[in-house]
This record gives C-alpha cells, sequence and structure tokens, in this order.
C-alpha cells in the first residue's frame, strides 16, 4: 500500500521519505491542495512498469505473453536447459 503524505510533510521529510522509497521499494503519494497528486516511486520500479506497459500494448504480444504465463502456471511446458533451447531454435 501507497504511503500519502502531504507536501508540507514530504518538503520536511524528504530524505526518509526517499529512503522509503528505495531501500522498501514504497509507493510515496504527495497530496497537493489545489493541485494533482504526485507519486514517488523507485526509479527501477518506474522502469519495469514502463517496460510491461510497452511489452503489453500490442495486443498480439499481450495475448502471446499472458498464453506464456498460463502455461507456466498450469506447469504444462517442459523445462529445458540453456543449451536445449539453443540448439531448438537454431542458435549454437
Amino acid at each position: 500500500m501507497a504511503i500519502q503524505t502531504t507536501y508540507t510533510h514530504a518538503r520536511a521529510k524528504l530524505a526518509s521519505l526517499l529512503d522509503e522509497v528505495t531501500q522498501n521499494r514504497e509507493v510515496v503519494i504527495i497530496k497537493r491542495r489545489g493541485n494533482e497528486d504526485v507519486a514517488l516511486i523507485n526509479a527501477d520500479e518506474l522502469t519495469c512498469i514502463l517496460e510491461t506497459a510497452h511489452l503489453l500494448r500490442s495486443p498480439n504480444n499481450a495475448k502471446r505473453l499472458l498464453s506464456a504465463l498460463e502455461k507456466v502456471r498450469k506447469a504444462s511446458g517442459t523445462p529445458q536447459t540453456i543449451d536445449e533451447l539453443r540448439n531448438e531454435v537454431g542458435f549454437e
């Protein structure tokens, strides 16, 4: 769950809020009177979110990825070593 705070409190406690974001992967929502709220999020987390959004943007790619995920969850695939996979796709 995200930490919610006011702009005034965030300004006074910025260093500790940044530590929460980086060390504990917390998201901090900063409430601003008369303006839209903003969020502090770890840069790595944001990168992952943006990459996921990019991969799921294409309906065909999203369908393929979600199908693969479902197969893994059902354990219907056969585990392969890296060498087996390379041979299967023609890399040597």
